[in-house]
């Protein structure tokens, strides 16, 4: 079926304005923005035995070392299931190590090893790569407007969430 109105595709005459067409929709291109980064990304980290669902583990570890698997799910925004499945991995690829905790034998620290330490100067230089050259030919005040805005849009959204949050709880 070629033809939109007989797909029952088309809108009603004059009613266009109540669509959100992807080209005006915010939502849509910082999803489709971001999937092409992530990509990207991908294409740039694959060579060196990482994927991306290892990538946002190893950020947090370089920048905070030794989390409990559940701080470490936190910090990534992931499900605990999720987060103990990359661990595993990453644990296979010789990446990170699991200690019981010293203190709570219930909880699991996880730590980098020498070969993750090592992947940070590898990898951080083609995440830079990727974030420079999705903003190339934007000038230093138009790449720090962009990140006021999507600061200020993931601001809004978060008071949104919470304020919902609060109400179903009362």
């Amino acid at each position: 079926m070629n033809n939109p109105k007989a797909a029952g595709l088309d809108s009603p005459e004059g009613h266009d304005e109540e669509l959100l067409p992807f080209e005006k929709s915010i939502g849509y291109q910082i999803r489709t923005t971001h999937r092409l980064m992530t990509r990207y990304l991908q294409q740039k980290i694959t060579p060196h035995g990482v994927t991306v669902g290892m990538w946002y583990f190893l950020r947090v570890l370089w920048r905070q070392d030794g989390l409990t698997q559940r701080e470490l799910s936190h910090a990534v925004g992931t499900m605990e299931p999720t987060t103990l499945t990359a661990i595993k991995s990453m644990e296979r690829k010789g990446l990170v190590r699991r200690v019981k905790n010293g203190t709570d034998r219930r909880k699991i620290n996880i730590f980098l090893t020498e070969q993750g330490r090592a992947l940070k100067d590898e990898l951080i230089p083609l995440a830079k790569e990727v974030v420079d050259d999705a903003v190339e030919g934007f000038s230093d005040r138009e790449r720090a407007a962009m990140l006021e805005y999507l600061a200020a849009i993931q601001s809004n959204i978060q008071e949104l969430i919470e304020g919902e949050a609060a109400a179903d709880v009362s």
